[in-house]
C-alpha cells in the first residue's frame, strides 16, 4: 500500500517536478581548519519591554509579552526544546528602567504612553519580586542571562537626541547587589540600547561612553570579588559605526569591554511591502555581510581581547512585518543570517525576540512555536561551534554554510535554496581528499570513489553509512504559512503541548542530495573527515 501512494504521489508530483530547473552543484567543505569558531550557546533570544499597548502601523503586537507582564507559565516549550537558551533581556525602554530598591529616591511606576516621553514613554519599573518571578523562570529552564542595564540614569539632553553627563550608576549598582544577594546568576551585564553613533532616540559621545564602561567595569570587579565566576561586561548595544565603535574601545581600554554586541535590522521597516522580495534575494541578504566584516576588523584592530555578538536582530524593525517576520519565509532571512554571522568570529546571536511583536519565536497570544522557532532549534541541535569554509559553484540563489556537528563527529552543513524555479542536485565533497587525490596522482578505485561522494571515511564499509537530512518546506507550499514542516510533516504541537519530534530522513551517502526549490535543509554527514572537527 505504501509502495503504491509513494507511485501515486511520483506521477502526481511529476509535472511541476518536470516544470523546474535542474542545477547541479558542487560544493567543497574545507574540514582541515576553522574560519571561525561560536560560542556552544549560540542561538540566543530576547525579552523586551515594550508593554501592550506599543503600536506601528496600525497594529499593536506585543499584548502581555514584556519583561513586567509575561506569563512565566509558558516556560515548559524553551525548558524541554533547549539546553541552557540564551535570553538578553532589553529593547529600546531599557534606558528607562528604575530598579525599584530601597535607595530608589522617588516612586517607581509602569510605563505610561506620553508624547514627551523617549519613545513616546514615561519611565517604567522593575519591582523586586518580579525579578525575582523572573529568575525562578531562569533557573527552572537552565537559561543563560544578559541584563541590559539603563545608561541614560543621570544625563541630561544636550540636543535634539544627544545626552551628556556622567552616567549615575547609584541605581544599578543597587540592583546589581539586590542580584547577587538572592544568588542570582547573571552571565553577562550590557550597558544600554541602541544609544551608539547616531543613536535611535538618544545618543551617547563615544568617550563619555568609554568613561562609563570603566566605571561600571570597577562596579562589577568590586561586587563580584568574592564570587567564583565574573559576568561579562557587554557594551554598546547599538547599531555599527565603525568611528564611533573604535572610539569606544580605544576610550575604554584593555580588557574593559568583554563583549561588543551590535544590532542588525537589514530588512527595513516591518510595513515595507517588499519584504518578501528582499528576503528572497541574494544579492540583498549579502549586503550585509559587509557590517560583520567591518565590525571584526575594528574589534581586531582596537579591540582584540573582545569578542562579538549580535545583541539583538528582527530582520525587520518597528516589531516586524506582519505576516512575514512570524511565517515560513522569515527563515530564509534568520538561517542565512546565523549562517553568515558565524563566519565573522560572530559568538552569539540574539533574536528580537523570543515571543513579542510580529517577530517573536513564539506566539505571543498562544506561546505556540512559529516557524523560525525550529529553525533555531535545529540549528542549536546540529550546528556545532566549528566554522567551515565552504567553496560553491552554485548559483547565488543556493546559500551554503556548514559547522563541525554539535555533539558528534563529522559535520552538518545548511543549505538555502531561494530559488523559485530551481530545483539543485548536490554533491558534497571534503577538500582533503581532493588534496589526496592532487598529491598522489591518484587513480585507484577508492579514491576515486572518495572524490564523488558526501564524505570522506576511512573504512570500505564505511560507504554504507547513511547521512541525515532535515528538509524544511512550508504547509500547502505557501510561503506565508506559519506552519512549518519537516520532511513532509508538519510541525505542530502534540496533544500535550511539547515540542514535536523533529526526526531526519536518511539516505545513502552515495546518493545525490536534492534541494527543492524554496526549501531549506540541515544535512548531517557522521563519517565526514574533519580533523579540525576533533
Amino acid at each position: 500500500m505504501d509502495v503504491r501512494f509513494s507511485l501515486l504521489l511520483f506521477v502526481v508530483s511529476l509535472p511541476a517536478i518536470l516544470a523546474q530547473d535542474i542545477e547541479r552543484a558542487r560544493i567543497i567543505i574545507n574540514a582541515n581548519a576553522k574560519v571561525s569558531e561560536t560560542d556552544y550557546n549560540f542561538i540566543c533570544a530576547t525579552l523586551d519591554w515594550w508593554p501592550h499597548d506599543k503600536c506601528d502601523y496600525n497594529q499593536c503586537p506585543w499584548g502581555y509579552s514584556s519583561v513586567i507582564n509575561l506569563n512565566i507559565n509558558f516556560h515548559i516549550l524553551f525548558e524541554i526544546a533547549f539546553h541552557n537558551l540564551r535570553i538578553r533581556i532589553g529593547g529600546s525602554l531599557q534606558d528607562q528602567v528604575l530598579y525599584d530598591v530601597e535607595s530608589l529616591k522617588f516612586p517607581c511606576h509602569p510605563f505610561q504612553k506620553i508624547s514627551s516621553g523617549l519613545f513616546g514613554f514615561s519611565k517604567g519599573c522593575l519591582h523586586m519580586n518580579r525579578w525575582d518571578e523572573l529568575n525562578y523562570l531562569f533557573s527552572k529552564t537552565g537559561a543563560i542571562v544578559t541584563f541590559g542595564l539603563n545608561a541614560l540614569y543621570g544625563r541630561h539632553k544636550i540636543g535634539r537626541i544627544q545626552w551628556g553627563g556622567n552616567w549615575d550608576y547609584s541605581n544599578a549598582r543597587d540592583f546589581m547587589k539586590y542580584t547577587i544577594s538572592k544568588g542570582y546568576v547573571m552571565d553577562s551585564w550590557e550597558f544600554g540600547n541602541e544609544l551608539s553613533g547616531s543613536g535611535v532616540g538618544a545618543s551617547v559621545a563615544a568617550d563619555q561612553y568609554g568613561k562609563d564602561l570603566i566605571q561600571l567595569k570597577n562596579i562589577i570587579d568590586e561586587l563580584y570579588q568574592d564570587s567564583n565566576s565574573k559576568p561579562s561586561l557587554v557594551a554598546p548595544g547599538g547599531f555599527y559605526e565603525q568611528d564611533w565603535y573604535a572610539k569606544l574601545l580605544q576610550v575604554s581600554g584593555s580588557n574593559v569591554v568583554n563583549i561588543v554586541t551590535h544590532h542588525m535590522y537589514n530588512l527595513g521597516p516591518g510595513v515595507d511591502p517588499n519584504l518578501v522580495s528582499k528576503i528572497l534575494n541574494p544579492n540583498y541578504l549579502s549586503k550585509a555581510s559587509e557590517t560583520f566584516s567591518k565590525l571584526d576588523q575594528t574589534i581586531q584592530t582596537y579591540g582584540p581581547w573582545a569578542s562579538a555578538w549580535v545583541g539583538e536582530s528582527g530582520g525587520a524593525y518597528n516589531s516586524g512585518g506582519h505576516h512575514v517576520s512570524n511565517t515560513f519565509v522569515n527563515s530564509f532571512w534568520y538561517l542565512d543570517q546565523l549562517g553568515m554571522a558565524s563566519k565573522y568570529r560572530t559568538k552569539v546571536y540574539c533574536r528580537q525576540s523570543l515571543i513579542g511583536g510580529n517577530y517573536g519565536l513564539l506566539n505571543t497570544g498562544t506561546f505556540v512555536p512559529n516557524p523560525d522557532f525550529y529553525s533555531a532549534l535545529l540549528w542549536h541541535r546540529l550546528m556545532g561551534t566549528g566554522v567551515l569554509a565552504v567553496e560553491s559553484d552554485a548559483s547565488s540563489f543556493l546559500r551554503s554554510y556548514a559547522h563541525c556537528s554539535k555533539g558528534r563527529a563529522g559535520i552538518t552543513a545548511l543549505f538555502i535554496n531561494l530559488s523559485n524555479q530551481t530545483r539543485f542536485i548536490v554533491g558534497v565533497r571534503n577538500s582533503l581528499t581532493i588534496q589526496v587525490k592532487k598529491i598522489r596522482g591518484g587513480s585507484s578505485f577508492m579514491e576515486g570513489i572518495k572524490k564523488t561522494v558526501s564524505w570522506v571515511g576511512n573504512k570500505a564499509s564505511d560507504l554504507s553509512i547513511s547521512r541525515e537530512e532535515y528538509h524544511l518546506t512550508p504547509k500547502d507550499g505557501y510561503l506565508q504559512s506559519q506552519t512549518m514542516v519537516l520532511n513532509g510533516v508538519p510541525l505542530e504541537l502534540t496533544e500535550d503541548g511539547e515540542i514535536p519530534q523533529l526526526n531526519p530522513v536518511f539516505n545513502n551517502v552515495n546518493s545525490p542530495i536534492l534541494i527543492a526549490p524554496l526549501s531549506i535543509a540541515f544535512i548531517v554527514f557522521p563519517n565526514f573527515e574533519a580533523p579540525t572537527c576533533q
